[in-house]
């Protein structure tokens, strides 16, 4: 191992020849390898952090490559998932690090065996489903993680430190309904910010992993990169947080959050809601309306999108048609419905 590769990055007394040898001897968990995930995964890897493992369920497509940096046309054609395309440029770009690919959906069945061992989340997903997942499995083993969300031309990102910082439940104490939220494939990202956001999070995943970065801890930052605005807001712990101050882990538990069904003998795929879900179907239908054909009634919405079918009923419940892979199902739902 030739630490000269690093030598402009050990010039800083933040880091120094020692503080270098620390990140390559860390672990850290990346969950998302989109827009944020792709900008996260390389910073973390060319500076250095020795095991990466970069979770991920979806595969690559050409209306990522405006935004996503690591992949390229050849990905697309190749149909590759999103954590294999990733792990193949960064092997090249550093052989230092230990890349590990890991494709599937992150849920309560699998979340402790794949952060088992690592000394730092990173969060690069589009979905609350999964940050409160995360939230909840790190408070568990209190695993420190960095949050951080895009949508249009803004991005928020916090540093969450079990024990010592407000956890994502102070913050936004309930999962927001589905189809109440937009999603980047409803209103659509500009790809300058998940790069600023992402370089944010590389810079506090560091500064955890050299144990330091204490004065952003429960500092919620936000950044609008079109209208140059930058808000920074300090949070503090709320003793009545269900997650933090209660200790109740109800979607590591599988209490809440959503669940499928593979439907015998048709091609299609029920994701259901846990909870009382009332989802207003015209507001839903005016923000699917720019990315299919939509028809909506009192009784449940249909829209037709990348060759999907999708059927969307009032408590939040949607049949997927045209696959029968609930993974599959699950990434169209949180695309277009939003978990």
């Amino acid at each position: 191992m030739d630490l000269a590769r690093y030598s402009r990055q050990t010039l800083l007394p933040e880091i120094g020849i020692e503080g270098q040898k620390k990140l390559l001897s860390s672990k850290v968990a990346l969950v998302g390898c989109g827009a944020l995930g792709t900008a996260i995964a390389g910073g973390l890897t060319r500076a250095g952090v020795g095991r990466i493992e970069i979770v991920d369920r979806d595969f690559v497509e050409l209306s990522n490559l405006q935004r996503q940096t690591l992949f390229d046309e050849q990905d697309v054609a190749q149909g590759l998932p999103k954590a294999i395309a990733a792990v193949e440029k960064l092997r090249r770009v550093n052989s230092d690090v230990h890349l590990e690919p890991v494709v599937t959906d992150l849920n309560p069945f699998n979340v402790e065996r794949i952060f088992g061992g690592v000394d730092l989340v990173v969060d690069g997903t589009d979905n609350f489903e999964a940050r409160y997942l995360i939230n909840d499995v790190c408070l568990k083993h209190g695993l420190p993680w960095v949050y951080g969300a895009v949508i249009a031309t803004y991005g928020v990102t916090m540093t969450i430190v079990p024990g010592h910082t407000p956890c994502l439940r102070c913050m936004l104490r309930d999962q927001p309904p589905p189809g109440t939220v937009p999603t980047c494939d409803t209103a659509g990202v500009l790809a300058a910010a998940p790069s600023v956001i992402g370089a944010l999070q590389v810079s506090q995943a560091l500064k955890l992993l050299l144990d330091g970065g204490r004065e952003f801890w429960g500092h919620l930052t936000q950044i609008d990169v079109w209208a140059g605005e930058w808000l920074q807001v300090q949070l503090k712990p709320d003793p009545a947080c269900p997650a933090c101050g209660l200790g109740q882990y109800e979607f590591l538990e599988a209490e809440r959050g959503s669940f499928v069904t593979s439907l015998c003998g048709r091609e299609a795929v029920q994701v259901s809601v846990r909870g009382d879900v009332q989802l207003s179907l015209p507001r839903l239908a005016e923000r699917l309306a720019t990315s299919g054909q939509v028809q909506v009634n009192d009784y449940m919405l249909r829209c037709q999108v990348e060759g999907y079918e999708i059927a969307v009923f009032p408590n939040g419940r949607a049949i997927i048609k045209g696959t029968h892979d609930p993974t599959e199902a699950r990434t169209v739902y949180a695309k277009y419905i939003g978990l």
